[in-house]
């Protein structure tokens, strides 16, 4: 009977003593709770904040613009190159930036559909804009390649550096190009016999200097080629490709 009473008082001793020094624990480590919450590891760019929730989620709102703002609204490589600076005046971040996807992973996926409905959601709440949204929902023409969201998005706002047909196909994208790759798979190239490469390639800078003359030209074996006849040299294959000489890359 003494050594069941003695096995009772040892039992509650050592939960008691369990109890204190896991509350000790939690005390050292406030952000115990936070951890079991998580669903998963932060990308390596905001890994700084794994033990502090609150630096991008408000109770029972959840994740804020505002927050993400906070850290990022000096980024000017972001905002002033053409291709991002539509961040500057963007409001929701979430859709795109998606945490918890581990370290490997990084906390950007653009998404065109995402995007697009973004910037309508934002017209919808201006008042003042409320009219365009209507009218660009019902004029914008059909398009195979990308989905009814997208098309009313404008291309050319953060793509006309990328441009490679200098404009002379206009800018509406969406008539050959999808939002998932650049390339066109119904594409077929001109036939390699084809002279008329000027019309749609620009030679690059080496070519309008002596570089041109002393080295691409030598070593393609077409010293009086001009600029504007590419067929001299190159092949439909790769520019690289250069007839009599194989695979090329000077730089």
């Amino acid at each position: 009977m003494k050594g069941k009473w003695i096995y009772i008082v040892a039992s509650i001793l050592f939960v008691v003593l369990w109890i204190m020094t896991s509350s000790e624990f939690a005390l050292k480590q406030p952000s115990t709770w936070q951890r079991l919450a998580e669903p998963g590891q932060l990308s390596a760019a905001h890994a700084h904040l794994e033990n502090n929730c609150a630096a991008c989620h408000t109770s029972v709102t959840g994740i804020q613009t505002s927050k993400c703002i906070v850290c990022h609204a000096n980024n000017e490589s972001l905002l002033q190159r053409q291709p991002t600076s539509f961040h500057a005046s963007i409001s929701s971040c979430k859709e795109c930036h998606l945490e918890h996807q581990g370290r490997g992973k990084r906390a950007t996926s653009m998404d065109h559909v995402m995007l697009a409905k973004i910037g309508l959601r934002q017209l919808k709440d201006d008042d003042i804009n409320s009219e365009l949204m209507t009218w660009s929902k019902l004029w914008v023409p059909p398009h195979a390649n990308i989905t009814p969201d997208e098309v009313v998005l404008n291309c050319a706002t953060c793509h006309s550096n990328d441009d490679q047909h200098f404009q002379l196909f206009g800018q509406d994208c969406a008539q050959c190009h999808a939002t998932d790759k650049w390339t066109i798979a119904e594409f077929r190239h001109p036939s390699p016999n084809s002279m008329d490469c000027a019309q749609c390639h620009q030679a690059p800078p080496s070519h309008y200097m002596m570089h041109f003359k002393m080295i691409s030209a030598r070593v393609a074996g077409r010293p009086h080629a001009r600029v504007d006849q590419c067929f001299q040299c190159h092949q439909t294959t790769s520019w690289n490709d250069i007839l009599g000489a194989g695979w090329y890359k000077h730089h």
